[in-house]
């Protein structure tokens, strides 16, 4: 009989997953959002000598920025939590010019398998956390609360 499993090796499952900053695990995670990698093109229009209308697209320049949403259950306080703390500090006193590496950080976005093996890493640059957003509150459900917390980075690349 024929095999018909096509798949050489299984494929990512994200069912474990956690936020690193400056080389600390700081938060499990429920939910990533937003995770993309950007070239930016360019269009380019032409008329030729007998007037037909001809249109490129060419490569521009990569795009390094972006934002990204993780989710997570929201802690019961927001006293010692680090990134409430990150996110209370910049609110509260904003980012020197003078440090730019003061608040901006660096980290991973980490996946691990069902035997907590690590099968996939993103990592940013000189990010911070620019939005922090809860769940809405209803009585009639039993739901664990969530936050959602957007990040502004300066670069992401998958390295695994």
């Amino acid at each position: 009989m024929p095999s018909f499993n096509l798949l050489q090796q299984d494929p990512l499952i994200a069912t474990n997953f956690f936020l690193e900053v400056s080389g600390e695990v700081i938060s499990n995670l429920t939910s990533v959002d937003g995770i993309s990698m950007e070239l930016e093109k360019a269009d380019i229009n032409q008329r030729t000598a007998k007037g037909q209308f001809v249109q490129h697209i060419a490569y521009s320049k990569p795009k390094w920025t972006g934002e990204f949403t993780v989710k997570r259950l929201s802690p019961l306080t927001s006293a010692n939590d680090p990134l409430w703390k990150w996110f209370l500090a910049i609110r509260d006193k904003g980012m020197s010019v003078d440090n730019r590496n003061q608040e901006r950080k660096s980290g991973s976005l980490v996946i691990y398998d069902t035997t907590l093996k690590e099968i996939s890493r993103w990592n940013f640059t000189d990010a911070w956390p620019s939005k922090i957003s809860m769940d809405s509150y209803d009585v009639t459900k039993n739901d664990p609360v969530e936050e959602s917390i957007t990040f502004q980075y300066e670069s992401l690349t998958r390295v695994k």
